[in-house]
């Protein structure tokens, strides 16, 4: 299915991460995602309702990043893909990008990161 819905680096504060001082200090993840699913219909017939709310969709990421807490930003896209999928049916696929862009690796780094993606069950 090649049509998307792609919301590009949200950004949040949130506490993710294995070592305590990550956990204290509240640091910036930015999150992509791109949802698969047919939108043929919503622009045919300009209508909302064929297609996905952007706005839900960024509220859905938006919690699940800001409320809850996860060692690896593994487990977080696996969170958000999984919540995206319950939560709007029309959704085939979905793939997401966490990155730490405040990460400390010893020298200079732009981002660490992941990239996931996920098929709802048949």
């Amino acid at each position: 299915m090649p049509d998307r819905i792609v919301l590009d680096a949200m950004s949040f504060q949130a506490r993710h991460g294995v070592y305590e001082h990550e956990r204290i200090t509240a640091q910036r993840f930015e999150v992509d995602v791109e949802l698969l699913l047919d939108l043929q219909p919503a622009g045919l017939e300009d209508d909302l309702a064929r297609t996905l709310d952007y706005g839900r969709v960024y509220e859905t990421v938006r919690s699940i990043v800001e409320s809850t807490t996860f060692n690896l930003i593994e487990a977080l896209a696996e969170a958000i893909s999984h919540e995206l999928l319950a939560d709007f049916p029309g959704l085939e696929e979905v793939i997401v990008r966490v990155r730490k862009p405040e990460i400390k690796l010893g020298g200079p780094l732009a981002s660490a990161g992941v990239q996931i993606r996920r098929r709802r069950s048949p």
